[in-house]
């Protein structure tokens, strides 16, 4: 048995020594002596808890006790604002988990399906009017017209100088 093993295993040692998984645990606090500092240590506060002993209450505390009691039963009720303030400071969150996770898929629902619709827009591209697809049209037209222009320009510059281009 190794040290992290045993350290497992001394509250179980202390508790119960003739168990039959304690059996390994004291042959090797017998052999470690770090294990062995560890469990007087943890026989030491054992000890100390035994002796411990609660105090006394005050002789008036039910009826202090009794006092408040009466006094927070006739204060006003506190209002909704305050009380949710309270819970949502003095609360676990369990009670605003299940809303939470609705909220959350909510968002993830609405989000989703806008992040789908404007793919699905893009995808699909926005039918345009007649007259834009005309201009979209003449505009590459007028593109493909320059390229031409500048390699008709380019072959002409290749030729002989002596001879005028042709139109």
């Amino acid at each position: 048995m190794n040290c992290k093993n045993c350290e497992k295993s001394l509250p179980d040692l202390l508790l119960d020594p003739k168990a039959p998984s304690s059996v390994a645990a004291l042959e090797h606090v017998a052999a470690c002596p770090a294990c062995k500092a560890h469990l007087d240590e943890l026989k030491a506060t054992f000890d100390l808890l035994d002796a411990w002993q609660a105090p006394d209450p005050s002789p008036y505390f039910n009826q202090k006790l009794a006092v408040r009691l009466r006094e927070e039963q006739s204060a006003p009720s506190a209002s909704w604002l305050e009380r949710m303030r309270a819970r949502l400071l003095f609360n676990t969150g369990r009670q605003f988990r299940p809303a939470l996770i609705g909220a959350l898929a909510l968002v993830i629902l609405v989000g989703g399906g806008t992040a789908a619709d404007l793919s699905l827009l893009h995808s699909a591209g926005v039918k345009a009017s007649a007259t834009v697809n005309d201009l979209q049209i003449l505009d590459k037209n007028e593109q493909a017209i320059q390229t031409m222009d500048q390699l008709l320009q380019d072959d002409n510059s290749g030729d002989d100088p002596s001879t005028p281009p042709t139109t």
